[in-house]
This record gives C-alpha cells, sequence and structure tokens, in this order.
C-alpha cells in the first residue's frame, strides 16, 4: 500500500488531509464554476464542507464529486507550490475571484508568500501536501446535512477510513456558529484582521463575549425550567482547556441571578488513592481513568445529598496520593443544585444509581469556528493546545516544549474518556472567542520561540507560530475580567 507512513503521525494526517482538500476544491471547480467551497470543520471522524448554492446538494452531485476525485488522483498530477512577493499572489488571486486569499495576504503583512496549482488549478495551503495526487490512496465523499462530509483514512487502521460517528448535536452548534459569523462578515481571519485594522477590535470583543454570555444565561434558564421536573444535579465536561472551570463559575453566577444556590461538588476528590489507582499501558498511574474515581463511594454521597441528608465530603490531598476528610460538609438546601465538572461528567458509568432525569448535562469546548481562508480551517485542537501553552507557561512553571511533549498522551485520554460521550449531553458550548487567536499571539509567540532546534517539539512549535503569523494583534487588555480566555491568560476576576 502506498505511502501508509505519512498518515500514522499528526503531520502526515494533517500533509495528507490538506493535499484532499486540494483536489476537493479542484473537482467542485470543474463541476460546478464559481460556486464558492467551503471547507468548515472536523466532523465525525472527517471534515464537514458546504458547497453555494440555493439548494442542498443532491447524492448525484456528491457522487459526481468523488468520481472528478478519483480522475485527478488517477491522474497523478503533481503539487506544485510558487513563491512570490504577496503583492502579486494577491493581484493572481483577485483575478481568479479568491477574494478570500487576497484578504488574509492583504491583511497578514507577509512580504513574500505562496500559492499552490494542480493542474492549472490555482489555490494555497498553508502547510506541506504530498508530492502528487496517486499518494491518495483512500478517501470517502458522502452527503451529511447541507453539505458533504470529506472521509479519511484511520491512521490506526491505514486500509480502512475512520470510523463514521454520529454527531448531530455537535454539527448543530457548529453550523449555528458560522451562521452568525456571515451574517457578522467576519468568517475568515481576513475579515478579523481588517477589522482590528479599523479599530472596531473593541466592538468584536465585546459582542463576542455578550454573545457566549447570554448562552451561559440561556442555559441557566434552561435549569431552572428543568428543576420543576427534578433536576439537581448539573454536569460539566469538556476536553484539556476547554475553559470548563470558568464556564461552571460563569454559570454559577447566573443560576443566582435564577435564584437557584449552587452546591460545587468536585469529582477530583473522590479520587481512589494513589496505590489503588489503576496504570495505563506504559505502567504509570492513569488518573484519567474513570476507574481512578472511588464510584460506589461517590453515588452512596450524592443520593444522600439528593435525599436531603448533610455529608461529610472528602478532600483529596494530592501530596500523599489519599483522600481525608477535613471537616467539610454538604446538605443540599432549598432552591439548590449541585454543580458538578469533570472529564466523565457526560460518562453513563459515572451515576449508574443517579435517576438521568435528575440530571442536566453540559459540554464545553473550543469548537473554532472562524477560519484563515474558505479553504482553510483552523484546528480546535490548536485552540486549546495554544491555551495550554500560555497557562502551563503562566501558572504551572512548563515549558512549551514539556506541554507539547505531553499533548499526544492528553489527546489519546480525551478520545477515550470523552468524545464518545459528547453527544450525551442535553447542551453543547463554545467556549472560543471569535478574536482569540488574535489575543493568544502576543503571549504565545515568546513561550513557543524558547523551544530548542534540537527538541523533537520544534517542529510543532514552528508549525503554530506559522499559524499565529496570519493574525493581526490584539491588546490582551481589551478583554473583560470575567473572559473565559482569562483563565489562561491571567487577570480573572474569579479565583482558581
Amino acid at each position: 500500500m502506498k505511502n501508509v507512513a505519512k498518515i500514522n503521525d499528526s503531520t502526515g494526517m494533517r500533509t495528507y488531509v490538506r493535499s484532499l482538500y486540494f483536489i476537493l476544491a479542484k473537482s467542485v471547480e470543474d463541476l460546478f464554476p464559481g460556486r464558492n467551497l467551503y471547507i468548515e470543520h472536523s466532523l465525525s471522524k472527517g471534515y464537514y464542507c458546504e458547497i453555494e448554492s440555493k439548494q442542498e446538494l443532491t447524492n448525484d452531485e456528491v457522487r459526481a464529486i468523488s468520481c472528478r476525485m478519483q480522475e485527478i488522483i488517477d491522474a497523478d498530477y503533481p503539487f506544485l507550490t510558487h513563491e512570490a512577493k504577496s503583492e502579486d499572489i494577491i493581484a493572481l488571486f483577485r483575478e481568479k475571484g479568491l477574494y478570500d486569499k487576497a484578504l488574509l495576504l492583504e491583511t497578514a503583512g507577509e512580504i513574500y508568500s505562496h500559492y499552490n496549482s494542480l493542474d492549472g488549478f490555482i489555490d494555497s495551503y498553508y502547510g506541506d501536501l504530498l508530492p502528487s495526487t496517486k499518494y491518495l490512496y483512500l478517501f470517502g465523499i458522502e452527503k451529511c446535512s447541507k453539505g458533504l462530509l470529506l472521509r479519511v483514512p484511520n491512521p490506526e487502521k491505514p486500509n480502512e477510513l475512520q470510523p463514521y460517528v454520529q454527531q448531530d448535536k455537535m454539527l448543530s452548534v457548529f453550523q449555528e456558529l458560522i451562521q452568525y459569523q456571515r451574517k457578522m462578515r467576519m468568517t475568515n481571519v481576513g475579515d478579523l484582521n481588517r477589522a482590528i485594522e479599523k479599530g472596531r477590535v473593541s466592538l468584536v470583543v465585546k459582542v463576542s463575549e455578550a454573545m457566549q454570555e447570554r448562552k451561559i444565561a440561556q442555559i441557566a434558564d434552561e435549569i431552572l425550567a428543568r428543576y420543576a421536573d427534578g433536576v439537581r444535579i448539573a454536569l460539566i465536561s469538556g476536553p484539556s482547556s476547554s475553559g470548563k472551570t470558568t464556564f461552571c463559575k460563569r454559570l454559577q453566577v447566573q443560576l443566582l441571578v435564577n435564584s437557584l444556590y449552587p452546591l460545587n461538588i468536585s469529582l477530583d476528590d473522590y479520587y481512589v488513592n494513589r496505590v489503588n489507582t489503576p496504570l495505563d499501558e506504559t505502567g504509570e498511574y492513569d488518573y484519567e481513568s474513570i476507574e481512578a474515581i472511588d464510584l460506589p463511594k461517590f453515588n452512596e454521597d450524592l443520593k444522600k445529598i439528593l435525599a436531603g441528608e448533610k455529608i461529610s465530603l472528602p478532600t483529596y490531598d494530592f501530596t500523599k496520593g489519599e483522600r481525608v476528610y477535613r471537616g467539610n460538609t454538604a446538605q443540599l438546601g432549598k432552591n439548590s443544585i449541585i454543580v458538578m465538572e469533570g472529564i466523565h461528567a457526560m460518562n453513563p458509568a459515572l451515576l449508574p444509581e443517579i435517576d438521568p432525569a435528575s440530571t442536566y448535562k453540559i459540554y464545553v469546548s473550543a469548537l473554532t469556528s472562524i477560519s484563515l481562508d474558505n479553504h482553510n480551517g483552523i484546528s480546535t485542537t490548536d485552540n486549546r493546545l495554544l491555551r495550554r501553552i500560555i497557562r502551563d507557561s503562566q501558572f504551572r512553571g512548563y515549558s512549551a516544549t514539556e506541554t507539547i511533549s505531553r499533548w499526544a498522551s492528553v489527546r489519546k485520554g480525551e478520545d477515550k474518556w470523552i468524545f464518545p460521550f459528547q453527544e450525551n449531553a442535553d447542551v453543547m458550548v463554545n467556549s472560543a472567542m471569535l478574536y482569540e487567536f488574535a489575543a493568544l499571539r502576543r503571549m504565545a509567540e515568546p513561550i513557543l520561540n524558547e523551544v530548542p532546534q534540537t527538541a523533537p517539539e520544534y517542529a510543532e512549535a514552528r508549525r503554530l507560530l506559522k499559524l499565529l503569523r496570519f493574525f493581526n494583534y490584539i491588546n490582551i487588555e481589551e478583554l473583560p475580567n470575567t473572559s473565559l480566555l482569562r483563565e489562561f491568560v491571567g487577570g480573572s476576576s474569579f479565583s482558581y
């Protein structure tokens, strides 16, 4: 089989997917000249795309795209890269009607840049491409919602496509975000940069923050409405650096506005003693496993609280690796609701003895919906990694090298314990801000520049730095002290 090794790591997979994007874009232009293709976001272990049209794509049109892509692959066309002055490339893009790409280069401020071509078709991709189309040995295209889903090989089983995962709620959240951004005429980074150049950044920040606060208030209203039907537990989950902690604190404020009094219980305090913690495949303690939590004791205490009893709350001593009792108690009073945040909150195995009707589940993640241009999206994973790099440097004393080196393990835990259960949520919340990368850039750059060239993490640091260069700076002082981003950059009015 050709080129299997290239998809077995994140860099190789990005190159493979990027090259598929190019073939998809050319196929759409060949079949539907003048209709814009929007490569939107990851979904269902693939990538969701839409084609500009007054009507939804038909199954016949999707099949035609798939056939045209295979024809291009079989023709073994080379992927070519051309470097030139940015002003010349901008003129070329405008001549070809690629206004989104022209605006990105205009506002990024680079003197030189590049564009790509495939059998005479002009486009641009900001990363490596494969040598030629013949290396794309496996792909899938199928109708999905208003557009199509581009499916890619499974890194663990390269002869097979990634298994399809139903993610209707995730798609709905993304479509709501993208529809809002289109109304605001701020779909791509070039639009954001232009707003910054024209001095509208303060308004962009205020509107983004207000939209997020409105969503949190709506969730608090929904919890209040369900409180009459017996909901007594609000469960909050999400992957690393999604902003769960700040979201939890802001939700509690909105619950108080609704005269619901939050009782905070930490899942971390129910860890089993360290000696009883399960081990992962490398022999290390696996704190992300649900078996690292004393589920029987946790459920026993929770049932007592729901019955109105006062209980003694444990505290986990991370220094000793033991659960201890320090006189803390918990009791559910009138108009009280339990609020719990943790990676297993969506997992049905967490509360096997609790009536599901008494819970309200909230999934929080940084669902990055702004794109570099119509064909170059921004990974939600990159969004979270940049947050974590900054937070680890600011508050935990870790270098970017250390954070990047741990990231693969973090992602592996998320794939096992978080993502499979995200569709169990009653509501999904996007914690990413429209302006976020522009605000993070100034803090992230010096941290990433400290990664030594000799380190294995250097290539990833360089890739993130190249991504950040497309964003104009936003002064961090523009952020309100209640902003979710303050959890990572500092200056929050909340205590952590």
